[in-house]
């Protein structure tokens, strides 16, 4: 029986194709296909922190949709939504990230949880990213982390309608408000 290969970012960059894939733990994985909610939750949020990418140092933050974050050498992961505050990285980064996120959010799809409740959890919360949220736009619910002594704490939550149709200020984004009705696609 042969040993499984784990494959690594280099193997990641000379992916041949077209196809979005991202390096989970030494193998080599394709993104799920975007649907209709997950793109309108990606794009609220984006839309909804602009004020804080306008912003230069104190304050400031660089917000990037679908960027891919190298961990180490067999995890490379492309997130739904990651942010570095400009205060720790001031210059405009490139490329693929070697800097961890100071935020990273991801969108669920459907088929794919496990890997952004539990996989992307664990792995982010032993590499130290200080606040991690958990969208998922089908349950209309949004779950904000923040690090705590080296573990996970849930810091915000929202669910179902009445919850998810208010202007709220969610770690770390407490400068703003986020209004969790564009979020979830109410355009009233």
């Amino acid at each position: 029986m042969e040993a499984q290969r784990f494959r690594t970012i280099d193997d990641l960059l000379a992916w041949p194709g077209d196809e979005h894939v991202e390096l989970i733990d030494g193998e080599i994985v394709q993104r799920p296909m975007s649907r209709f909610e997950h793109g309108l939750a990606q794009s609220g949020l984006v839309e909804e922190t602009i004020p804080l990418k306008r912003l230069g140092g104190s304050g400031g933050w660089w917000i990037v949709p679908e960027i891919s974050v190298r961990y180490n050498e067999h995890h490379c992961p492309s997130h739904d939504l990651a942010g570095w505050r400009k205060e720790r990285l001031p210059e405009r980064p490139s490329g693929v990230m070697t800097v961890l996120p100071d935020w990273v959010c991801e969108i669920l799809s459907p088929g794919h949880e496990r890997k952004d409740t539990v996989t992307h959890f664990l792995r982010l919360q032993r590499a130290g990213v200080p606040f991690y949220w958990i969208v998922a736009p089908e349950d209309r619910a949004l779950i904000a982390y923040a690090l705590d002594a080296g573990g996970y704490r849930a810091a915000f939550t929202a669910e179902g309608p009445e919850e998810t149709s208010a202007k709220v200020r969610i770690p770390p984004f407490e400068a703003i408000e986020i209004d969790l009705g564009l979020l979830f696609g109410d355009l009233e």
